[in-house]
């Protein structure tokens, strides 16, 4: 009979046995899995996730929305596999971060892209049947000799409605439902007094709504040639009807005089004379957003300007930063000043604190009237930082300095420590000045390691909007351009301009401008980080 020896631990202690399998209720060995409290977390997160995909499945398709429909069926689809499969260990970990990849980073990238080629905006921001419904409504008119109806102001959670007596019954209706009889519904004076369902609001409660019942249109029917009911007093209300017809035959519209507005190419009915009716609708315009700013002579001279700008800025911004930060940390690298810590603590002060609130105080302090600088520092001078194009240029170069250079003295602080002690000393034993040291050993080494940060120093200096919206707005603003745009306008806050703050939204000038930026900024970037591996064979 053979014996077994039993291997032991360092305390002489033989190791623990394994764990014996659970018998099951038929005698055989139970398999059955140790559902823990950590499972049941996950089953309760993964519930919470489909109960809410299902939610945005059924929105969704209430608007046919099969985009959406698809992107989340397949996302409910992934995260069930990925969490209750023993086979995809690394897919939940990389799950959520791809989900949020697509949603954040490349549906916004590729929606902005589609938005680039078509006019949406302000006046074009729906589809045709939905401009055609809203030129009617904004074309009705009270019809001539039409009968007043007694009105009463009713409410059904939050959502006005009109009740009226027509032959003898209670109708009511809301924006989105014709006039229809209501059983149960009383009437006083032939008007109606009580309607089931309903609150009946009192003249306090009409009066404070007096805008949104003022607004309110009431369809008589499902037919819209039959027109609506509306009220501009809160109890009496009257038939309008539009003065525009639509002729789904011909594609056109046409107005009480007899004029024929037909579709253009841009998403607007048109008249022979030019006339246009507004609202439009989004259509696909091509490459015309894209050429505008180079076409368009009110846009172009800015557009230009902004764009040289927009280099000179960034460029000039990461030459004078790295600058300031490397000179400052050669300084305080050497090891014979004393107190570098307090020193290079209070350097990194400007870093501290959030940018746009920095930009906010140096905007009051160059204010030209009662700013720090001018009262104080230069006693009552009248000097305008911020109004005239060149020193507002200027202004925004050197605040940008006094927020970047801390970035770029951490940066250089560690890459110069980082260079190893003996290159340099035998640099120094073999008769190399210090200069010498510092051009042909200390700089070269240093640029392996910081040249990919100044690529993305640029990308970064190269969309800095907070700075340019916190500290110039932009201005000042160019004159006779169609958009609200100014001499210290970076691209970014160009388009921000356009899409929001020059009157009428241009969604897709915007979007088109962002493309631009995108592939401006990636280009350059390629081309950095191209240059930067030739550094890695010194």
């Amino acid at each position: 009979m053979s014996q077994q020896t039993l291997s032991t631990d360092s305390a002489g202690a033989p190791p623990a046995p394994p764990p014996r399998p659970r018998p099951s209720r038929s005698g055989g060995v139970s398999h059955a899995r140790d559902y823990g409290r950590g499972f049941w977390v996950k089953v309760i997160l993964v519930a919470l996730i489909d109960a809410g995909a299902v939610y945005g499945i059924l929105s969704a398709a209430a608007v046919s929305q099969w985009g959406i429909v698809a992107f989340l069926v397949v996302v409910l689809v992934a995260v069930n596999w990925a969490y209750f499969s023993r086979r995809a260990l690394p897919a939940k970990y990389l799950l959520p971060g791809l989900v949020f990849l697509f949603a954040y980073v490349i549906f916004a990238a590729a929606y902005t892209g589609y938005i680039a080629f078509t006019n949406y905006g302000d006046g074009h921001n729906s589809t045709q049947a939905d401009a055609i419904e809203a030129i009617q409504i904004q074309s009705e008119q009270r019809v001539e000799g039409s009968d007043a109806y007694p009105v009463t102001i009713v409410s059904q959670g939050g959502e006005l409605g009109l009740a009226v007596v027509q032959d003898g019954q209670v109708e009511v209706g809301t924006a989105d439902q014709p006039l229809e009889p209501v059983e149960g519904a009383t009437e006083a004076d032939g008007k109606p007094s009580e309607v089931p369902g309903w609150d009946v609001l009192n003249f306090a409660s009409i009066a404070q709504q007096q805008d949104a019942i003022v607004a309110l249109r009431v369809p008589v029917s499902d037919e819209p040639a039959d027109g609506s009911l509306r009220t501009q007093d809160g109890s009496t209300a009257y038939i309008y009807q539009s003065t525009m017809t639509y002729d789904p035959a011909t594609d056109t519209m046409t107005d009480a005089d007899g004029t024929v507005y037909t579709p253009d190419d841009h998403g607007s009915f048109r008249a022979p004379d030019g006339t246009a009716l507004t609202p439009g609708w989004k259509v696909n315009i091509g490459f015309e957003n894209f050429t505008r700013a180079f076409t368009d002579s009110r846009i172009s001279g800015p557009f230009i300007s902004i764009l040289i700008w927009n280099f000179v800025f960034a460029i000039l911004s990461v030459a004078t930063t790295f600058a300031l930060g490397l000179f400052l940390a050669v300084v305080f690298n050497d090891p014979r000043i004393r107190g570098r810590k307090i020193y290079r603590s209070l350097l990194i002060l400007p870093y501290a604190f959030p940018g746009f609130l920095a930009a906010l105080v140096w905007k009051g302090m160059l204010n030209p009237d009662f700013g720090f600088i001018n009262e104080t520092l230069l006693g009552g001078a009248s000097i305008p930082w911020l109004t005239d194009p060149t020193l507002a240029k200027v202004s925004v170069l050197l605040v940008n300095l006094w927020l970047g250079f801390p970035y770029m003295f951490l940066v250089c602080t560690g890459a110069l420590q980082s260079i190893p002690g003996d290159v340099l000393e035998s640099a120094r034993m073999d008769g190399a000045s210090a200069g010498r040291v510092q051009r042909s050993i200390v700089f070269p080494l240093l640029m392996v390691s910081v040249a990919p940060l100044l690529v993305a120093s640029f990308a970064f200096n190269f969309n800095n909007f907070s700075l340019i919206y916190m500290l110039t707005g932009g201005g000042p603003n160019f004159e006779g351009t169609p958009i609200v745009v100014g001499h210290t306008d970076i691209l970014i806050s160009m388009v921000y301009s356009v899409a929001f703050e020059s009157g009428v939204k241009q969604y897709g000038f915007a979007s088109a401008l962002s493309v631009l930026i995108f592939f401006i900024v990636g280009a350059i970037s390629w081309w950095g980080f191209r240059r930067t591996r030739r550094l890695e064979e010194l």
